[in-house]
């Protein structure tokens, strides 16, 4: 590996004749020049790693330096050293991107210091997530094994979530790839807890139980209303909580995080039955009886979700809640820009439903596009074309105007998605439906080993079309593939993101709660 080559321009770079013989015995290599000029004609004409810069220096000064590198070399690491504490220069250096800034007299010790935080803190970011995951990674382990509630799974989800986020840093491959596996054998241990316990979370009243889609708005906000605040809810389809996680920190320029929640998405995992729940406050089959106007099966025509805004206002008149309400759905760039030109009309109602498609989309053009498919081909990637999409959208324009104002806001999603990885043969008549991580209908063959096996829909709130349905759910990151054309299949849709079935990532759904800063 070459030397890390530095550039140390100062009028006085005799006297820190010490410093470049202790940075030389610490393997760096140093090139000194006493004015600005010979800094930039050296830049000019080799390759650099961090250039330090006197602020005082005749000729031009290191402002002006600064100023005439970083129009050449913009992502260049410069360090600015200056005897002068005045707030107008730190904030001209600060203002024209400097990597740090260090008051003379500087020790060996702060510049080698500046040195590893800005050339080797990605390397030793990474080292140490690595080092904390192969601490944590027994106790997990043993974790796993114990007989966990609701609660507990979703601080392990978290805790995967993190290191996952730590170890895309830096960190030793062959620990991202343990990490991985124990995050598959929660997942499949996860599916089992959520099999066993969902026919008693929908029936019960126990305080431990999860809360669940149809129950977010009873539990999570109704009792955080007040008279003298907006609210505005923002569902945006399909978010993950590690998606969130990415995404957070822009949001956190503006926003204050109050709560940092994770509630449990009832199944299926999709948005017909997920999303309807949680504006209704009722399961999918309660809907479908009380309101059969503003529910489609899914072999109907046409929208399975045109109703949100009626059976959310519905839900507000049985909990006794008198509010103005609106609802927007942004299901293309041309509307995100007309509701966000329209975002200050909105400050006239008491609760803004506002839906988001963007991530939902991406999931299911990462599946038929091969372009998003190359843009997002792992975890890290997918979570980075999010991130990407969201710091550019006019989503992230509307919650900046409404950090101005004093409201509450939400931020959640109805499911998740998870990426296949396992098929599971399946076989049915042509009356099937098409998601690949659920299935219904009367004459299904399959190994019940393979899938959560719902023989009585209604008893679990689900439609039953006719006498013998069945409804199966795939688990962690399995996926139904018939057997005629099964290799194209699985080939096809191995590695995409689907959801409708059980896993920590489609059923463990942020809900998050924020402040402006005002």
């Amino acid at each position: 590996m070459s030397k890390i080559r530095i550039l140390w321009a100062d009028d006085e770079i005799d006297m820190l004749k010490p410093h470049i013989i202790y940075l030389e015995e610490k393997g760096y290599e140093v090139d000194a020049v006493n004015s600005g000029d010979e800094a930039f004609d050296l830049v000019m004409e080799n390759h650099y790693d961090i250039v330090f810069l006197d602020e005082q220096m005749p000729g031009i000064s290191g402002i002006e330096t600064l100023e005439k590198i970083k129009s050449q070399y913009a992502n260049l690491p410069v360090v600015m050293i200056t005897k002068s504490e005045e707030e107008s220069i730190m904030e001209d250096a600060i203002g024209s991107n400097i990597a740090d800034y260090l008051i003379k007299p500087v020790k060996p010790s702060q510049i080698l210091l500046s040195l590893k935080r800005n050339l080797e803190n990605k390397k030793l970011s990474g080292e140490k997530a690595s080092l904390i995951y192969q601490q944590q990674f027994r106790e997990l382990s043993m974790r796993l094994m114990d007989r966990l509630d609701s609660t507990s799974w979703v601080e392990i989800y978290k805790q995967l979530v993190r290191y996952e986020s730590d170890l895309e840093k830096g960190g030793d491959e062959s620990i991202k790839e343990v990490l991985n596996m124990q995050k598959s054998e929660a997942n499949n241990l996860f599916a089992k807890f959520y099999q066993e316990n969902y026919e008693d979370w929908l029936y019960s009243r126990a305080d431990d139980k999860p809360t669940l889609s149809p129950t977010v708005f009873k539990e999570k906000v109704f009792p955080n209303l007040t008279n003298n605040k907006k609210v505005f809810f923002l569902l945006i389809d399909n978010l993950r909580y590690d998606q969130w996680k990415a995404i957070q920190p822009m949001i956190e320029d503006y926003f204050r995080v109050e709560n940092d929640d994770i509630y449990y998405s009832i199944l299926p995992t999709t948005t017909q039955y997920a999303r309807n729940a949680l504006f209704s406050g009722l399961m999918p089959n309660e809907i479908r009886k009380k309101y059969p106007n503003w529910w489609s099966d899914e072999h109907e025509e046409g929208s399975k979700n045109r109703f949100e805004k009626e059976l959310f206002d519905e839900q507000l008149k049985r909990y006794g809640k008198k509010l103005k309400t609106s609802y927007n759905k942004i299901l293309n760039l041309d509307a995100g820009k007309k509701l966000s030109d329209n975002i200050a009309n909105l400050m006239n109602n008491d609760f803004n439903l506002i839906v988001y498609n963007f991530v939902d989309m991406l999931s299911h053009a990462r599946t038929e596009m091969e372009i998003i498919r190359e843009l997002a081909d792992d975890e890290p990637a997918y979570r980075s074309l999010m991130k990407s999409w969201f710091e550019h959208s006019s989503l992230f324009e509307i919650i900046k105007y409404l950090s101005d104002k004093d409201v509450t806001l939400y931020i959640t999603t109805d499911h998740g998605s998870v990426k296949t990885q396992d098929a599971v043969k399946i076989v049915g008549d042509r009356n099937v439906n098409t998601n690949l991580r659920y299935k219904f209908g009367k004459s299904l063959a399959y190994n019940p080993k393979d899938v959560f096996e719902i023989n009585d829909p209604e008893k679990f709130f689900l439609p039953k079309l006719n006498v013998s349905t069945k409804w199966v759910f795939a688990r962690s990151g399995d996926f139904f593939a018939y057997p005629n054309n099964y290799n194209y299949y699985v080939k096809y849709y191995k590695n995409t993101f689907q959801h409708g079935g059980i896993s920590m990532e489609e059923v463990m759904i942020p809900i998050i709660t924020l402040s402006s800063k005002r």
